[in-house]
C-alpha cells in the first residue's frame, strides 16, 4: 500500500463528500497514475469501491455516483470501478500500489 495520493486538499474533501453521500458504508481505494508518482494536474483519479462484505454495489448507485461526481467541480476525469465487477488479475494489480481513501469502519 502506498502513503501519498497527488490530490489538492480541496479536490479530495469535495471528493470525499461526494463519496460519503452516495457510497455510504463503502471502503474507497485510489489506485493508478495519482499513486504512483506518475501524474500530473490533469491526470484522471482511479477508484476502485470495496463494498460491505465485498458484495457488488448496486448499479443504481454506481450511476448516482458517476452523475455526482461529473457534476462537481473537480476538474479532471474520475474514473470509479467496483471491487465486485473486476477480474481477479485486476484486483492483484490493483493491489501493489494503492492508497485507502475512505475506511468506513
Amino acid at each position: 500500500m502506498a502513503d501519498h495520493l497527488n490530490l489538492k486538499q480541496r479536490h479530495r474533501q469535495k471528493l470525499e463528500e461526494i463519496l460519503r453521500a452516495h457510497m455510504p458504508n463503502v471502503e474507497v481505494w485510489a489506485y493508478g497514475s495519482r499513486v504512483s508518482g506518475r501524474s500530473h494536474d490533469g491526470s484522471d483519479l482511479d477508484l476502485v469501491l470495496r463494498g460491505p462484505a465485498l458484495q457488488e454495489i448496486p448499479i443504481s448507485q454506481l450511476v448516482d455516483l458517476e452523475e455526482a461526481l461529473r457534476e462537481s467541480t473537480i476538474p479532471f476525469l474520475i474514473e470509479a470501478r467496483d471491487w465486485a465487477r473486476l477480474p481477479e488479475s485486476f484486483h492483484l494489480e490493483i493491489r501493489r500500489d494503492y492508497v485507502v481513501l475512505l475506511d468506513p469502519t
